[in-house]
């Protein structure tokens, strides 16, 4: 029995359903079912493809993607990716390359709402990779269904649907879809893990009991989450886009807590996607009770006798550089727009020329590492060392505790 893809949708989306939503449509089997779907369930949809050039044909399956938007009525853009050029892992940096091209694309479009297709087999073969990258409770709890990033919420409204049945779907409709080679080629971890899957079978390890395996865990993940939630409201503080944890609260906290609120912090400082490697927080755990700075993940962490104090570490934005206008690190920053002006880190040169740097209360290597706009050699403002001439600066990253929930 095929899904009901239409009521499927409106219950994923709930009551508080985006009156406009982008697709990001490959040309899968599963993308092509979530198009369908969306545009059979009433929502005004605008698609979006990103054509990675990776092997050749992948032109024309972008513009397959657009004839079936055309006879959708859906509008259809095709951004582009040059991943031959990509280093080191190539599915994670298209992973990247494909939030940041459709998070732009979606804020030109007036779009803050965008549907991937990742389905139950993604959720399974997710699982079983991580499992072999040895995760614990928060990597093991499964892909978040929203989440924020680029600016956009991102929804993953069929992830309790199997690839198979998404298929089956689109057959009752007369439609096909197209099938990528590489979801064949076990050069990549995700096909080694989906025929992993395959010989599991036998033995009950579906997508299907995975996904309940999931479930349990993201319901033990969000208990811990929570708690950790009222931890951070009562003893955490983020002055200037700093995180200040009492000393005698993280003392006090249970290790896994203790290891989850500072991966939180660094990710939330540094930006990064992804907590340092798990030896090194241990190592920074294990020396809390001796005071003096540490670095670690482009954060410095100053451990006083009161309280632990993470800022972004002025080393880590030495050298970078943007327009005036473009967000610089994780920091927007408005005042009077002139030719030629920067964003950069304040520095050592920056803060002598700030004499009231010390009436803002902050730490001279939170400012050391806090946004400036020059021109040229020219230091023009500095909003959080108390000089504004007129410039303000917001941090663009959401607020700290909004950083603790899955979404």
């Amino acid at each position: 029995m095929t899904p009901d893809l239409t009521a499927l949708l409106k219950q994923a989306f709930g009551p508080d359903a985006p009156p406009r939503v982008g697709v990001a449509v490959s040309g899968g089997g599963d993308s092509t079912a979530l198009l369908v779907g969306l545009r059979e369930a009433g929502f005004d949809l605008a698609a979006v493809t990103v054509d990675h050039g990776l092997r050749a044909g992948s032109a024309e399956e972008a513009a397959e993607v657009g004839r079936l938007c055309a006879g959708l009525g859906v509008p259809h853009s095709v951004l582009s990716w040059e991943g031959t050029a990509a280093e080191g892992n190539l599915m994670d940096a298209a992973r990247r390359a494909r939030l940041r091209l459709i998070g732009a694309w979606a804020w030109g479009q007036g779009i803050g709402h965008v549907a991937l297709g990742h389905t139950a087999d993604d959720e399974a073969e997710t699982f079983l990779m991580r499992l072999g990258r040895e995760a614990g409770l928060e990597g093991l709890a499964g892909m978040r269904r929203r989440f924020v990033a680029e600016g956009v919420t991102w929804h993953r409204p069929l992830l309790d649907v199997s690839r198979a049945d998404l298929r089956a779907a689109l057959r009752a409709r007369g439609l096909g879809w197209i099938d990528d080679p590489s979801n064949d080629n076990p050069r990549f971890g995700r096909v080694r893990a989906r025929q992993a899957l395959a010989t599991l079978a036998p033995l009950g390890i579906t997508p299907a009991t995975l996904g309940a395996v999931v479930r349990n865990l993201a319901a033990a993940d969000a208990v811990l989450s929570e708690t950790l939630c009222r931890f951070v409201e009562a003893a955490v503080t983020t002055p200037a886009g700093d995180v200040v944890i009492a000393r005698e609260g993280v003392e006090a906290l249970a290790p896994e807590l203790q290891r989850r609120l500072l991966n939180a912090a660094l990710r939330w400082i540094s930006g990064s996607d992804y907590p340092p490697r798990a030896a090194k927080v241990a190592a920074l755990l294990a020396g809390l009770a001796e005071q003096g700075d540490r670095t670690l993940h482009g954060c410095r962490i100053r451990i006083g006798r009161d309280a632990l104090r993470l800022t972004r570490e002025a080393a880590a934005v030495a050298a970078l550089r943007v327009p005036a206008g473009e967000r610089w690190d994780r920091w927007d920053l408005t005042g009077p727009a002139a030719p030629g002006l920067e964003i950069a880190a304040l520095g050592e040169g920056g803060l002598a020329l700030c004499p009231h740097w010390r009436e803002t209360g902050l730490p001279r290597a939170s400012l050391l590492a806090s946004p400036a706009v020059w021109s040229g050699a020219r230091l023009i403002a500095a909003p959080l060392a108390g000089l504004e001439n007129g410039w303000k600066a917001q941090i663009a990253c959401g607020a700290f505790a909004e950083s603790l929930i899955r979404r």
